[in-house]
This record gives C-alpha cells, sequence and structure tokens, in this order.
C-alpha cells in the first residue's frame, strides 16, 4: 500500500471518530497517531488531509453538495461522505495530482471500507465535481476569505510525500 493511500485511510478512520466524538478533537487525533505504526510521510499527510477537511469543511461540503443531486450530506453514510470529504479536499487543494488518480484511490478506499455500491455512488459523485472544477465554475476553490490555495493556510505541503 502507498503512502498516501494509508494516509487517506488513516485519515478515514479519524474523520469517522470526530463524527460521533467532537469534544476533543486535538486529543482524538493524537490518541488516534500514538496507536498507529506509520511512517512521518504517512501521518503528516494525513494530518493535513484532516486538518484541511476541518478548516475547509463548508467549501468541501458545498462542492459534494452541489453535485449530489438527490442527496443530502447528512443523509450520505458516515463512511462515505468522509471518503467524500477526503477526495474533494484533495481535488480542490492538492493540485500536483491528477483528479483521476483522486478518483480512483476514493474508489478504492469505499471497495475497502463501504462495498461495491458506495465505490459506484462516490464515484458519480466525484466525477460531477470533476467535471465542475474543470470547467472553472465552482467558486469553492477559493477560501473563504477569497483567496486560492493550493495545499493549505500556509501554503506548505507535507515534506516527502508521494502518490
Amino acid at each position: 500500500m502507498g503512502k498516501r493511500r494509508k494516509a487517506r485511510e488513516c485519515a478515514l478512520q479519524v474523520l469517522f471518530q470526530l463524527e460521533f466524538n467532537s469534544t476533543d478533537p486535538e486529543a482524538l487525533i493524537r490518541r488516534y497517531w500514538e496507536y498507529q505504526k506509520v511512517t512521518e510521510d504517512v501521518r503528516e499527510y494525513g494530518n493535513w488531509i484532516i486538518e484541511g477537511i476541518r478548516a475547509h469543511t463548508r467549501e468541501v461540503d458545498a462542492a459534494i453538495q452541489s453535485a449530489s443531486v438527490n442527496w443530502r450530506i447528512p443523509r450520505m453514510a458516515v463512511v462515505d461522505r468522509n471518503i467524500l470529504r477526503i477526495s474533494v479536499f484533495e481535488l480542490l487543494f492538492e493540485k500536483t495530482l491528477v483528479p483521476a488518480i483522486v478518483i480512483n484511490e476514493a474508489i478504492e478506499i469505499a471497495k475497502k471500507y463501504s462495498g461495491e455500491e458506495a465505490s459506484l455512488f462516490i464515484n458519480g459523485i466525484l466525477d460531477a465535481v470533476r467535471k465542475t472544477l474543470e470547467a472553472g465554475n465552482d467558486s469553492s476553490k477559493e477560501g473563504a476569505d477569497g483567496k486560492k490555495r493550493r495545499f493549505s493556510k500556509t501554503g506548505k505541503k507535507p515534506a516527502g510525500t508521494r502518490n
């Protein structure tokens, strides 16, 4: 398994936990990493995803909602919702990855953690988000402050990460 795949799966597990226990997110995240035997690269990229989603939830969810015609985000399965958040966050803020790679990773993670039917649902939503972004019609490419962001508020991408 690649480093980014592992980081995405770790981020999914943390985001899942945060859905049910958000009283002290920093402690939950810290405890999670204490018990994971992963490289620093995986931890950095996983944290970048987690913190990025926490900082940009409105933008990420708006992109998902605009692509999901008959599904409201709160009604989506928790695992599916968070796989979508991870992938849409990467589509919006990780410009070095080809969108097809991000979508394929999401499909594979969905098959592992949710099921074949969920992977089809996720593929459809992410393809719609991708098309919107490619058409340049998505205002969520900008942060709430109107500034375009490539990786994070600091503009830094975790060091040493590869796909």
